[in-house]
C-alpha cells in the first residue's frame, strides 16, 4: 500500500499553530529552536509541503526523526519527573496517532526501544470504521496490536519490566475517564497509578461508546473523539500482555503528562 498524504486541512491547522509558535518565540526571545516531526510526517507522500511551511515560518529545518529517537525522547520526558523510575526497569509506552513506542530503561537511561505502527489514528482508519466498532473490527485491531507487540518484543525484553508508564493523549484521556473527572485536569491525571483492571474497564467503555457519547464527555478533547476508541483498545491490550509477560508482577499502570515534548526541550538544554 502506498504511503498516505497529509490532508490539506490538517496541514493548514498545523501550519497555523506553527505560526502562533513563531509569534511566541519572537515575543519571548527564545535563543534555541528545535522542531521535531514524528510518525505521520515520516510516512506522508507530501511531507515536503509540511517541511517547507515550517522552514518558512520558523527559519529552521524540521527534523523528521526516526522511531528510535522518538522513543528515546519520550522516555527522557517521562523519566525526568516520575519517581516510579527509581531503582526499577520501567517500560514507557508512548501511544501516539501513527505509532506506539515501547521504551525500556532505568533512571540511567534507555535500555532498548522499538517503534511499531499501532497508533490510535492508524488503527481507527485501518479497522474501526463502525460507530461503535463491531466485534470483528475489534478482533482484527487486537490481532494487529498482538503482532506489533511480538515485533517489539524481539528488540525490547518486555518481560524484564517492573513497572509500566503510559504517555500521550490516549493514555491520559483513558485515565481521566477511569477517574470520572468533571473536566480534563493534568494535575489530577499526572502520576496516577491505576490497577490494570480499572484501566481495562475504562478503555473498554470508551471503545464501546458511540461517537456522540464520547464527544459529550467533559474531559474529551474534540480532536480525540474519533480515535480514542482505538487508543483504548491499544492501551487495554498492551497492559493485558504486560501482565502476562511479567508473570503477574505488573498489576498497575502509571499515567504521565510529561512525554516527548519534555524530552525535546531537555535535548536542547
Amino acid at each position: 500500500m502506498p504511503p498516505a498524504s497529509l490532508a490539506p486541512e490538517a496541514l493548514e491547522r498545523t501550519l497555523a499553530a506553527t505560526a502562533d509558535y513563531a509569534r511566541l518565540i519572537r515575543e519571548h526571545g527564545a535563543r534555541k529552536i528545535r522542531f521535531v516531526a514524528t510518525s505521520a510526517s515520516r510516512d506522508a507522500r507530501n511531507r515536503h509541503v509540511f517541511v517547507d511551511g515550517v522552514r518558512d515560518l520558523l527559519g529552521v529545518e524540521p527534523e523528521v526523526i526516526s522511531g528510535d529517537e522518538e522513543a528515546a525522547l519520550s522516555f527522557a520526558g517521562a523519566s525526568s519527573v516520575l519517581p516510579v523510575l527509581d531503582g526499577q526497569e520501567v517500560l514507557v509506552v508512548d501511544l501516539g496517532g501513527g505509532s506506539t513506542e515501547f521504551v525500556l530503561g532505568t533512571a540511567a537511561g534507555v535500555t532498548a526501544a522499538k517503534s511499531v505502527d499501532i497508533g490510535c489514528v492508524r488503527l481507527t482508519e485501518r479497522h474501526l470504521r463502525s460507530d461503535p466498532p463491531t466485534a470483528e473490527q475489534i478482533a482484527a485491531a487486537e490481532a494487529d496490536v498482538d503482532a506489533a507487540m511480538d515485533r517489539a518484543g524481539r528488540n525490547v525484553p518486555l518481560e524484564r519490566a517492573t513497572a509500566v508508564v503510559g504517555v500521550a493523549g490516549s493514555v491520559t484521556t483513558i485515565t481521566a475517564h477511569a477517574l470520572r473527572l468533571p473536566e480534563y485536569s493534568p494535575d489530577a491525571i499526572h502520576g496516577v497509578a491505576l490497577p490494570i483492571g480499572e484501566v481495562r474497564s475504562a478503555a473498554t467503555d470508551l471503545l464501546g461508546m458511540t461517537r456522540a457519547a464520547r464527544a459529550a464527555l467533559p474531559y474529551m478533547h474534540p480532536g480525540r473523539v474519533d480515535v480514542i476508541g482505538a487508543g483504548g483498545l491499544v492501551w487495554r491490550r498492551v497492559l493485558e500482555r504486560m501482565g502476562e509477560l511479567s508473570g503477574g508482577r505488573i498489576t498497575a499502570a502509571t499515567a504521565s503528562e510529561h512525554d516527548i515534548l519534555d524530552g525535546i526541550a531537555l535535548s536542547i538544554g
